[in-house]
């Protein structure tokens, strides 16, 4: 298991970006996998400026990033992902019917995909963008 930098044991570098995230993120606490990254401070920098930009409102709004983040995370079998990221995107609105919808799309993807690369079909013409 990963050990942790405590806010109490964090070096000024590290406790620096802690709180430009409790600031962001408006909360008190830092979760256990930003404690973690802190052991290469220079990757939790990186890290945290790269959520920052990419979780921002912007073209797709902060549920829909966070439902992404969920479907990505169930695919790739990361445990604390889907649970940070399923509390944040429940934080923003997600339901209930939506959990089971967007688990119901991953499973069909991760089946049709599995399928597609098995069968190794060609791309139809008219999905290729130009």
């Amino acid at each position: 298991m990963a050990r942790l930098i405590e806010e109490k044991d964090a070096s000024e570098e590290v406790r620096t970006v802690y709180e430009d995230i409790k600031a962001t993120r408006k909360t008190d606490w830092i979760n256990n996998f930003w404690k973690a990254i802190a052991f290469h401070p220079p990757s939790l920098r990186l890290l945290w400026t790269q959520v920052k930009q990419v979780m921002a409102p912007g073209a797709l709004d902060p549920l829909t990033k966070e439902m992404i983040y969920v479907a990505v995370s169930v695919t790739n079998n990361c445990r604390y992902c889907i649970s940070s990221h399923t509390a944040a995107a429940r934080a923003k609105g997600m339901t209930d019917e939506q959990w089971a919808e967007l688990l119901a799309v991953v499973a069909l993807a991760n089946e049709t995909n599995r399928l597609a690369i098995g069968y190794d079909v060609p791309v139809d013409e008219k999905f290729l963008q130009e």
